[in-house]
């Protein structure tokens, strides 16, 4: 793996190793030395014979240190393991125990992750007295809430994939799956979460023996020679800090060889997700964004929710392309989707999802594109950190992918700024995002995407936010861009007004489907779809009869989490019959219904 050749990856598994040698081989080479009592020799400082002094028996310290790596890491992975297994068991207790039970557990582990991990240990070292195996039960148990609900949200992840119902169906039993199925799956962050937290455990092992709660005489880990060495701190430091440092350097082992692992490239996408083949089908000539049978599947308390299900379409070079519809119809995940913006627990899968050229769905994709994809959110404010300024934030964006040095890429974010009309760029990129309006944040979040050369601009709600005025020029400057890059626009609204005036084609979305496509100046007079013609009603404009209600579609959307069977917009459709309601209908030549003519006409 790369991310172990690096700088960060050699230092942490070079220290690790050292740290293991140490500890496997330190009592066969050391451990007489460390024994060796020489009473004329009592508390000595540091010389060339003894690096770090003696002890009060006269003692080699240094060789003390080294022999005790052993019990001190033998003792911090015992713990380790204790924490990972229960947690574990915890966390996979809505598999294993049903949901009625395994809400319950869940609901305890969420309880016990909000005391401070300090007090859970020690209270657990006062129930299991003191001493080396009370000392790891009370740090193991410690440590298995926070495993038990990294555990809890990686099992859920995949619980539901169409292998564990197949396994489920078989007759297999619950632990087997468990084991044989769940676990190859999640073992990746596991383990890695469970490297970063050795270093931690390390350190908590350390403090009980410090306070005489830990390893008892005549044994010893560093948490006791430091206790030992703390009455002469101020005649002889080395005493206690020769220990100390050996925890700090050990720790950092660990958590440098757990952030190389996690950097590390997995061989199959987030959370070992299977993915199918890795080859794609070819998009089609001049496409620039191609989109096959995309499915967007989210974790929720009744089951998973299955927030877009199964579409298809493509952006041609240069072409605009709006997708419309109403609050939770799939539209912003749609986008967020073909961003690489959606996270485990949410599941994505599709057939092909490939942007200008490159295949999203193979790992380290949306890397490997670059600054060829722009995303421009719906509220800017959350999108800038408002802890930096504002030029710094859009010249990362050319160090990270073009390797610009930092006076060249913070002269280029001026150079955007200007590009995207905002006066006196070169104060404003000194300036943090709350010191800039609405429309100000939303050009400067168009402009960090000019940083780079991107040939697919993916626009999520660009302008809800903006007022009427502010919402005309943020539109005008896309369109600007777009002439002067050949940019294409995936231009996601609710506003049919701004998607015509915008785009060359419309999507039209309900409950995680498309239910319509046509060219959108076509929109108001060509569409077929009684939910397309309903929405395109609802937008009052100059002929509209100010005496009378403003259109509404009635009903409410569909619960994305119950969705019907038949056609989703059948409950609040004047045209619907048994036969809507029982099939849903396929996209064909445009539009999914089955009543379209009769809606056209």
């Amino acid at each position: 793996m790369r991310a172990l050749t690096r700088p960060v990856g050699v230092a942490g598994l070079g220290l690790l190793a050292l740290v293991l040698f140490v500890a496997a081989f330190g009592p066969v080479l050391w451990g007489a030395r460390a024994t060796l009592v020489d009473t004329g020799n009592l508390l000595a400082g540091p010389s060339a014979e003894h690096w770090i002094g003696t002890d009060n028996l006269g003692r080699d310290l240094f060789a003390r240190v080294l022999v005790a790596a052993r019990l001190s890491i033998v003792l911090a992975l015992a713990a380790t393991a204790i924490s990972l297994v229960l947690g574990i068991v915890l966390g996979a207790a809505p598999m294993l125990a049903g949901r009625r039970l395994g809400r319950l557990v869940t609901s305890a582990v969420n309880v016990l992750v909000a005391f401070p991990g300090l007090l859970l240990v020690l209270f657990f070292a006062v129930v299991f007295g003191v001493g080396a195996r009370g000392a790891a039960l009370a740090v193991g148990l410690a440590g298995a809430p926070a495993f038990a609900r990294l555990c809890h949200t990686l099992v859920a992840a995949v619980s539901e994939r169409d292998y564990i119902a197949a396994a489920r169906i078989a007759g297999v039993s619950r632990v087997r799956v468990l084991l044989r199925h769940v676990l190859p799956n999640i073992a990746g962050p596991l383990i890695v979460n469970a490297t970063m937290a050795a270093g931690g455990v390390l350190l908590a092992f350390a403090g009980l023996s410090f306070l005489g709660l830990g390893v008892q005489a005549p044994s010893y880990d560093w948490g006791k020679l430091m206790q030992d060495g703390l009455n002469g701190i101020y005649v002889h430091p080395l005493a206690a800090l020769g220990p100390g440092i050996a925890v700090v350097l050990a720790g950092l082992a660990f958590n440098l060889t757990g952030e190389a692992f996690a950097a590390a490239p997995s061989r199959t996408r987030s959370l070992g997700e299977a993915r199918g083949p890795s080859a794609v089908t070819a998009p089609v000539p001049g496409t620039i964004l191609s989109v096959d049978d995309l499915r967007v599947t989210i974790p929720g308390p009744a089951g998973p929710i299955r927030a877009v299900r199964g579409i298809t379409f493509t952006v041609g070079d240069g072409e605009a392309v709006g997708v419309v519809g109403e609050s939770g119809s799939g539209k912003s995940v749609t986008a967020l989707a073909v961003a690489g913006l959606l996270e485990p627990p949410v599941r994505v899968d599709a057939n092909h999802l490939v942007v200008a050229g490159e295949n999203l769905m193979a790992a380290g994709a949306h890397r490997r594109l670059g600054t060829s994809l722009a995303v421009v959110f719906q509220d800017p404010m959350t999108s800038f950190n408002p802890a930096h300024r504002v030029g710094p934030q859009l010249a990362e964006v050319s160090r990270f992918h073009q390797g610009m040095g930092r006076k060249a890429a913070f002269a280029k974010a001026v150079d955007r700024l200007r590009a995207v009309r905002i006066g006196e760029p070169g104060r404003r990129a000194r300036q943090y995002p709350f010191e800039f309006s609405g429309g100000m944040r939303q050009r400067a979040m168009i402009g960090m995407g000019l940083m780079g050369d991107p040939r697919l601009i993916v626009a999520d709600e660009p302008t809800t936010a903006l007022d009427v005025t502010v919402q005309r020029q943020v539109l005008e400057l896309l369109a600007e861009v777009r002439r002067d890059t050949g940019a294409a626009l995936l231009l996601i609204s609710h506003d049919v007004s701004v998607v015509m005036d915008v785009c060359d084609r419309v999507l039209v979305m309900y409950a995680g489907r498309v239910v319509e496509e046509l060219p959108a100046k076509d929109l108001r007079t060509l569409a077929r779809h009684p939910y397309t013609r309903a929405l395109v009603a609802a937008v009052p404009d100059m002929e509209t009869d100010l005496n009378r209600p403003l259109a509404v579609i009635p009903g409410l959307p569909v619960d994305p989490a119950h969705t019907p069977a038949g056609c989703a917009f059948a409950p609040r459709c004047p045209l619907a019959d048994d036969h809507c309601r029982a099939v849903a209908p396929a996209l064909l030549a445009g539009v999914a219904c089955h009543k379209s003519e009769e809606a056209g006409g």
